[in-house]
């Protein structure tokens, strides 16, 4: 089950069952899963993205990175990774997509921050 214990009290407050929990549960498992792999999608089809992060050492607001890779495995209710461009790449945390054009990912060091990356400039304008 990936409900602390705190959550599994409130949801069978209102009703749930250890059945319906399990569900969920399950649910929140396979959402993850299908998340993971679209954004390993969204990467694998790109050349290069763009981002709304503030690199010091670029004049564009929105940065254009040459894709290498996208690593994700997912475990219950987390998602962990490896994000690799030409020249750097950084641990994620988790990710969302945002839209058929963009999404987000939660980078670890050095970044620490929600970062999000598009096809094009204009998606994150």
């Amino acid at each position: 089950m990936h409900f602390d214990q705190r959550t599994q009290a409130a949801l069978r407050s209102v009703g749930l069952d250890r059945d319906d929990l399990r569900a969920a549960s399950d649910a929140v498992v396979e959402a993850v899963t299908e998340d993971a792999s679209a954004l390993e999608s969204f990467f694998e089809g790109a050349a290069a993205v763009y981002s709304d992060l503030d690199m010091a050492h670029s004049r564009e607001p929105y940065p254009e990175h040459a894709v290498r890779s996208l690593d994700l495995t997912t475990h219950g209710a987390e998602m962990r990774g490896w994000l690799r461009f030409d020249s750097w790449g950084c641990y994620v945390s988790d990710g969302r997509i945002l839209g058929e054009s963009y999404v987000e990912l939660s980078l670890g060091p050095p970044i620490h921050d929600r970062v999000r990356f598009a096809l094009d400039r204009e998606t994150l304008r």
